[in-house]
């Protein structure tokens, strides 16, 4: 028991030999880390210490250089260039560009605004000169009777009138004008010969367009040999000849069976002509 005893301190003693010897290792290794560490670190004050006085002395000799130049050739004035850094050049340039280029977009907006101004100002001229040239060439419409008569049979559209022809009562859509056969027929006002066309109902018809969306209806024609489709023509201009020819008034005297249309709608032709 005794010899175990010794042995378990004789290995105790040798385990904490070893751990003190490890410490001062690792102590001196801190040391000699730390010695060469504050070492490199002045040698790199004394290496930037000695780079600094080198770039004082080249300054010191450039200005020596500068102040020889300067007396040798009598300069009487000298560059604003001279001490400026590269920054400041730099700078000033940018500055300079800067202002042009403000000055320019300037200069390029006022030509714009001017441009446009002068744009819009002649459009609103040429609105205003069509509008009255506009009103000066569209005239008030007035109808006159395409031919002298008593009106044999009056407007229907929301009531009904008697057919001799189809012995029936219907709407009747225009006025029928009594008229002699040959009887010259007249544009009710000025316009554009639209149609002629023989027409089932009332046979041989002229359609006359007028301003504003007007349309006059000339119908239970004899003849139409005074115009022709697309023809223009004057108010009072001949057109045709009265006639006895429409299926759904044959039975009817003569007479010219007249219409007039406001924008495709048939409206009374009494209320224009007397």
């Amino acid at each position: 028991m005794r010899r175990d005893n010794r042995a378990r301190n004789n290995n105790k003693d040798a385990m904490q030999n070893k751990i003190i010897m490890y410490c001062i290792i690792g102590v001196a290794v801190l040391t000699v880390i730390l010695v060469a560490l504050l070492m490199y670190s002045r040698h790199l004050n004394e290496e930037m210490q000695n780079d600094v006085i080198d770039f004082e002395d080249m300054a010191n000799i450039t200005g020596d250089n500068n102040s020889t130049n300067t007396s040798n050739t009598n300069t009487e004035s000298v560059s604003t260039e001279i001490g400026k850094s590269v920054n400041e050049v730099q700078n000033e340039t940018n500055t300079t560009n800067s202002i042009n280029t403000t000055n320019n977009t300037t200069n390029t907006q006022n030509q714009a605004n001017t441009t446009r101004t002068t744009t819009q100002t002649s459009k609103a001229t040429q609105t205003n000169t069509n509008t009255t040239e506009e009103a000066e060439t569209k005239k008030e419409l007035s109808f006159e009777r395409p031919v002298e008569g008593e009106i044999m049979k009056a407007y229907a559209k929301d009531n009904l009138v008697y057919s001799e022809t189809l012995q029936e009562w219907t709407t009747h859509l225009g006025i029928d004008i009594k008229a002699d056969k040959t009887t010259v027929v007249k544009a009710a006002e000025a316009g554009t010969v639209k149609t002629i066309k023989n027409d089932p109902r009332y046979s041989l018809t002229i359609t006359i367009e007028h301003d504003d969306g007007y349309q006059t209806v000339y119908a239970n024609l004899l003849s139409s040999e005074f115009v022709i489709e697309g023809e223009k023509v004057e108010k009072g201009q001949s057109i045709g000849t009265v006639g006895n020819t429409a299926t759904f008034e044959i039975a009817d005297e003569p007479h010219l069976h007249f219409e007039i249309l406001k924008d495709g709608v048939q409206i009374d032709p009494s209320t224009f002509i007397q």
